[in-house]
């Protein structure tokens, strides 16, 4: 699974539960739009450990997505 795949899938659950909102998330409109548009983006480890603490992430939600986007980065 991508970053953008595993972002998403945990994005979308969050956001269909009520648990976050866009605006509540901690990813900026420009990241987004960019995760949107750009394949092969990433989000650095810093903004991914900002929105694992605003989105409430489990632990391991958050490795997975560091993992994830360090694989890309490769």
């Amino acid at each position: 699974m991508t970053f953008k795949q595993l972002f998403f899938r945990i994005y979308d659950r969050k956001i269909a539960s009520g648990e976050i909102t866009f605006s509540r998330s901690g990813i900026s409109k420009a990241d987004f739009t960019r995760l949107c548009t750009e394949d092969g983006f990433v989000l650095e480890r810093e903004a991914l450990e900002l929105i694992g603490e605003k989105m409430s992430l489990e632990a391991e939600e958050l490795m997975e997505l560091i993992e994830a986007a360090e694989k890309e980065r490769i």
